[in-house]
């Protein structure tokens, strides 16, 4: 496992703060997974990890992981009648994804995305700020192909 990097965690639990969400053990613990995992992660692995076990339960996980996503803190991917992957959104830092139709299998894209320039485009043409975007590639993957 990756060494948590303590600065993000403290970033994020700050942008939790503002966002009205309490700093709690397992918010701390949840961020501090999937920080030092680095991909994203099932709500059955997140619950089931050693920092989260001890804290709470798969439900209280669960809540806390839609309370994330409400504030734009967690990203949840997948296919819908699958199981979502969470994985923490970083000011400053972008994924994009394959995602498998078949076994629901993601992946993290690492060719540039070429979303970037049109993003900024829509910005300076739309005076949006803060735009962002999120891209998911759906298919099926080697395995199962």
């Amino acid at each position: 496992m990756k060494s948590t990097p303590i600065p993000a965690v403290q970033e994020i639990i700050a942008r939790c703060r503002m966002a009205g969400l309490r700093r709690t053990k397992a918010l701390e613990q949840l961020v501090m997974t999937l920080l030092e995992i680095g991909r994203p992660m099932t709500l059955s692995e997140l619950a089931a990890s050693n920092r989260l076990t001890d804290q709470c339960d798969k439900a209280t996980v669960f809540r806390l992981l839609q309370r994330l996503v409400d504030h734009a803190v967690v990203r949840r991917l997948g296919l819908h009648e699958r199981a979502a992957y969470f994985t923490l959104l970083m000011p400053g830092k972008h994924s994009d994804y394959l995602i498998c139709t078949s076994c629901g299998s993601i992946e993290a894209i690492t060719a540039a995305c070429p979303v970037h320039q049109l993003e900024e485009e829509i910005r300076v043409k739309t005076g949006f700020r803060q735009l962002y975007h999120e891209l998911e590639f759906f298919g099926v993957c080697p395995k199962c192909a």
